[in-house]
């Protein structure tokens, strides 16, 4: 299994478990999230309870909650929305902090990726829902996720080059 992880923060924040399509010139993941229903599972033991002298109601009260399985499995964190200005201003910090985690080769690929991603960003920022990793660590990278025209389950945007694959 390969888990990537945030090159800043360390905090794992996809695995292959979650197919991805690079967009952008790779420098955006994009990755179909689904809603899951977490909790109670009813399972039936083939027991009568009305024969049994037992109620229907009988049992414990389990509690099931939707969740979006990528928040879930990772423990992302959602965080308020940002408008142009604060996304510009941490988009130009995070910029120079993972320039200076990546080999040079890598460097001049994300410098010349990371315009067309941020110029994608920024033409959803309206719609988008921002999440950090587990730690929420102020300089780490941020996932997006928006729901696509008419879609019922959220789409992710990862910021390709700030993920470090990891083997597990």
């Amino acid at each position: 299994m390969l888990v990537y992880q945030d090159l800043l923060s360390g905090d794992e924040l996809l695995s292959d478990s979650f197919p991805y399509k690079e967009i952008e010139n790779g420098a955006l993941w994009e990755v179909e999230g689904k809603w899951v229903v977490k909790g109670a599972v009813d399972v039936d033991i083939g027991a009568n309870p009305s024969a049994e002298g037992g109620e229907e109601d009988e049992g414990v009260d389990d509690q099931t909650v939707k969740v979006v399985d990528i928040v879930d499995t990772f423990r992302l964190q959602e965080q308020p929305p940002f408008d142009k200005k604060q996304f510009i201003a941490w988009i130009k910090k995070y910029i120079k902090l993972l320039t200076a985690k990546l080999e040079p080769e890598k460097q001049d690929e994300f410098k010349k990726s990371i315009e067309g991603a941020t110029k994608y960003l920024l033409s959803k920022i309206k719609d988008l829902q921002f999440f950090v990793g587990e730690s929420m660590h102020d300089d780490g990278s941020l996932v997006f996720a928006y729901y696509k025209d008419g879609a019922v389950d959220p789409t992710f945007l990862y910021l390709g080059h700030g993920l470090k694959e990891i083997k597990c």
